[in-house]
């Protein structure tokens, strides 16, 4: 199968490497020109359009940072759909929200094309390394054909459901990565205050039930204080919005989910929304008293 990856930001731009890497070949596009240079430098085709790669591959890659973003590169004057076959997958990487993506499943259903949504988790390490987990929403003979590739990409793939179910098992990654950082900053921050080391705290935690992923990578960022990005906290603002927005739909209430969605949006307002969204133990170092 011929591969078209469309969006070579922070997760993109490996993920195709992956792909190319484990001899598929394929096909890039993005806005910006200079980002494509060092995968084409790897072997990968340039495209002029989304409309002009579909045309030419078996399978598309979308990841892009938004909603509007999804549907522009899709249906937009020069989108997918404009050069699609009856055949094509799309297979959209990106977080976005459920009921949008059961919506666009649906219209590119009526031209014959397949689309399986298929967020990710593990931020730019997992992406690099490609180990990623991938939680995929659609049809399985669809998911099926095009696992060989995702295998490329990924060392954890599950098919959830149906169209939309990739999207919301990532809503819930989302809501519980979040929740478990405003914890472990609320945690530090308690330590710090009693004149306990929290980076001693974090070491004893790490042999028990308290451990997890979060406590493992993020923490190391909340003690070091440095916030290289590998998932911006503006990004990590908008599925808690989304989050936020799927539970309203369901009648759910989700009072964690909206607290650690303030802590995020606090960073964010404080011009901090390009570094990595562990930046929320600066928000709560703010809120605790000063001795």
């Amino acid at each position: 199968m011929r591969f078209g990856y469309i969006g070579l930001g922070i997760m993109g731009r490996p993920m195709t490497l992956n792909l190319l890497r484990a001899g598929f070949s394929g096909t890039v596009w993005a806005r910006r020109a200079e980002r494509m240079e060092p995968l084409v430098a790897e072997g990968a085709q340039r495209s002029a359009s989304p409309a002009e790669l579909a045309a030419s591959v078996d399978v598309v890659f979308v990841n892009v940072s938004d909603t509007p973003d999804v549907e522009e590169v899709l249906f937009g004057a020069h989108g997918v759909i404009q050069g699609a076959k009856p055949g094509l997958v799309v297979v959209d990487h990106s977080t976005i929200s459920p009921t949008a993506t059961m919506r666009m499943a649906d219209r590119l259903a009526e031209k014959g094309v397949d689309m399986l949504d298929a967020p990710v988790s593990g931020g730019e390490q997992g992406a690099i390394s490609g180990t990623l987990t991938i939680m995929v929403g659609g049809k399985a003979p669809v998911l099926d054909k095009v696992r060989p590739l995702l295998e490329a990409e990924g060392k954890t793939i599950t098919h959830v459901g149906d169209h939309g179910a990739g999207q919301m098992a990532k809503a819930c990654n989302q809501l519980i990565i979040a929740q478990t950082m405003m914890g472990i900053a609320e945690a530090f921050t308690m330590a710090e205050a009693a004149g306990v080391d929290p980076a001693r705290v974090r070491e004893a935690l790490m042999g028990g039930f308290a451990y997890s992923k979060v406590l493992e990578v993020h923490a190391e960022r909340m003690l070091n204080r440095v916030y290289k990005p590998g998932f911006k906290a503006r990004l990590h603002k908008k599925d808690m919005a989304i989050a936020l927005q799927t539970a309203a739909d369901l009648g759910l209430p989700v009072p964690g989910t909206a607290l650690a969605t303030q802590l995020i949006n606090a960073a964010v307002g404080q011009g901090r929304g390009e570094e990595d969204s562990a930046v929320v133990a600066e928000v709560q170092r703010l809120l605790a008293p000063k001795a």
